[in-house]
């Protein structure tokens, strides 16, 4: 018996005039001991299913028909005591963001002992025993000590294992995983995912993984459903849905995606966005026409049946002979660095943090050392590896947001490294920086168009109306409509909060991006509009960037050349494609082993550090 079987469920929220179907007529099951994923961007309704499960649903939304079978039981008419008892026992979840599910004020051992205990798991000797050995089930060093951690003493791979085991602690017949491997590093994106298969097949949980990365979900899913609009778009086996999609969505994600072998390709950009709940109360045909490249006159008018086109694969399209046809744009037009003088010279850079060690006692920790390296104008440069390898702290140096414990800063052939005010004048003229998380980064209460321009309302320059005219015309060049100028970042998804993020950086003209992370986390679709964006903003404005990034094919994607950063020192650097095609490092060949394949027919195993095969550890401190 099927242990999460889906007929015909829809899920509805209570609009003003009539309510609307996020969820509608979904068909799926999920056998014991198989992964089915979902895959989709934001707002597709991937985590709503999850949500659904839990009978966690927000406000004015609810199950409004159909069934949701666990293991034979209804969970929408279930009793909310019995699906209670079923929550954290029989059905376990791991979330996208680890620290969200821990408790910031307790130890481990107390989170892993109050866990125990709600299963009934002995006395606290035994729950400590329990747990000392769920921790080393997940491969994390020295257990026992631990216990007596709290949560921001781990790193995020850490807690995302710590999780882990508590969710496999009952060993429940389903898991729900909601992007566990989200924004990690590829390494540790391997260890999780390996450990999550471990686990999965010692106690035969079946498993409902949530993701948007195609790669990842191709090479570790039984099944997938591809959702869009709370749809389904696509269903069937992994491997063939896409080897072979049938389906224009499922095609245009995967033309979203950066390749890591092989030539680079043009990245195909969705236009417009998902669309939401009034646009869907008041749609008639395929939700997905408005955006589909190969859209007919009947694609309008009445929703696309889900037809069966080969074994267990099915797609609701009436026109899925067409989506072959669907192809990946030219590639970008390359932009020469300049041969000149570097714009950036980085000789021997260093950083030293003073880390306490319990009272009156401490430890210089190095976190960068001896760094070396030169941008060009008009140059794309990536630095890569895991966290903790310095390259923040190297991007906080280059900002003047931390002071060099020894080395030197050149701008421009002008020393900055010392940050006197005359150097740090000179610095905000040539560089500046688009920060990792926008929603964080943009004060909510501000208007885009005041968030854009404060560069210039800093040093008092223009009126209100020549700032505003300048915003309107920066948020022209990113892409977003003009009236995007009188809203607040709320009001935005996130994909167009990170434009305004760039645009706020190039509003002071630099010559200069440093830019953290700035894609991790965001739907395929998304970043490929926001790399083109950059691409096409240098053809145009000429500037430099250094891209801090863990995704390797936005890496190679996007730049020249590559630093490669293993615990605070480049062990290896040059062009980005002789470097990811012939890497000569170790560790550089690690973190290319981790990266999932481009073809799903393409066995992927992902490489460990250690002799006998297991998950290679971290040390919590």
């Amino acid at each position: 018996m099927d242990m999460l079987i889906a007929r015909n469920l829809s899920v509805s929220a209570a609009l003003a005039e009539r309510p609307v179907n996020v969820i509608e007529n979904l068909d799926f099951s999920l056998a014991p001991g198989r992964i089915l994923g979902l895959v989709g961007e934001s707002g597709a309704g991937k985590s709503m299913i999850g949500r659904t499960v839990a009978q966690l649903l927000p406000p004015l939304f609810s199950v409004s028909q159909g069934e949701l079978l666990f293991d034979g039981q209804n969970l929408v008419t279930m009793p909310a005591d019995a699906r209670r008892e079923l929550l954290g026992r029989d059905i376990a979840f791991v979330p996208q963001e680890p620290m969200s599910g821990l408790n910031p004020v307790l130890t481990i051992g107390q989170q892993i002992d109050e866990h125990l205990a709600r299963l009934q798991v002995g006395n606290r000797r035994t729950r400590h025993d329990r747990a000392v050995a769920m921790l080393d089930a997940v491969h994390l060093p020295r257990p026992a000590e631990l216990l007596s951690k709290y949560p921001h003493q781990l790193s995020g791979g850490m807690c995302q294992r710590v999780l882990i085991a508590m969710a496999f602690a009952s060993r429940p017949k389903l898991l729900v995983a909601d992007e566990p491997t989200t924004a990690l590093d590829v390494t540790i994106q391997a260890r999780i995912v390996q450990l999550i298969a471990e686990m999965q097949r010692i106690d035969g949980t079946s498993v409902l993984f949530i993701t948007h990365d195609l790669r990842l979900a191709a090479q570790i899913c039984d099944e997938i459903l591809v959702l869009y609009a709370g749809r389904v778009a696509e269903y069937g086996p992994a491997r063939e849905v896409f080897a072979r999609p049938r389906h224009p969505y499922t095609r245009c994600l995967q033309l979203s995606n950066p390749v890591m072998s092989g030539a680079n390709r043009g990245l195909y950009t969705l236009p417009e966005r998902m669309p939401g709940l009034q646009a869907l109360s008041e749609m008639t045909g395929c939700a997905f026409a408005s955006r589909c490249p190969v859209v007919r006159e009947d694609c309008t008018t009445t929703p696309p049946p889900l037809v069966s086109l080969a074994p267990a694969h099915r797609a609701a399209c009436r026109h899925s002979e067409a989506t072959p046809g669907i192809v990946a744009p030219q590639p970008p037009v390359e932009t020469a660095p300049s041969a000149a003088a570097p714009l950036l010279s980085v000789s021997n850079l260093g950083k030293t943090f003073r880390v306490g060690r319990g009272f009156f006692q401490h430890e210089d920790v190095a976190a960068v050392k001896s760094v070396n390296f030169d941008l060009n104008d008009n140059e794309f440069i990536g630095i890569v590896g895991e966290s903790g390898s310095g390259k923040s702290t190297v991007a906080r140096m280059l900002c003047g947001l931390e002071t060099p414990t020894s080395g030197t800063i050149a701008v421009s052939g002008r020393d900055v490294t010392q940050g006197d005010t005359a150097a740090r004048r000179h610095l905000r003229s040539y560089v500046q920086m688009v920060f990792q998380d926008p929603q964080s980064a943009l004060n909510p209460r501000r208007r885009v168009g005041s968030i854009v321009t404060q560069s210039l309302e800093a040093t008092g320059t223009g009126n209100h109306a020549a700032r505003l005219a300048r915003a309107q015309a920066l948020i022209a060049e990113i892409g977003l409509p003009p009236e995007a100028a009188f809203r607040f970042p709320p009001q935005l998804s996130g994909g167009q909060r990170q434009r305004v993020n760039i645009a706020r950086a190039l509003c002071a003209e630099p010559r200069i991006l440093i830019a953290d992370e700035i894609v991790s986390g965001l739907d395929v679709s998304v970043q490929a509009q926001l790399l083109n964006l950059l691409l096409r903003l240098r053809r145009e404005r000429g500037f430099a960037m250094l891209l801090i990034s863990h995704d390797l094919s936005v890496v190679r994607y996007l730049c020249d050349r590559v630093l490669v950063m293993y615990r605070g020192e480049v062990v290896e650097s040059g062009v980005t494609a002789d470097v990811f095609d012939n890497p000569q490092h170790s560790y550089t060949k690690t973190l290319l082993a981790a990266v999932p394949p481009d073809d799903p027919a393409t066995i992927w195993r992902p490489k460990t550090d250690s002799a006998d095969g297991t998950l290679p550890v971290e040390d919590p401190a």
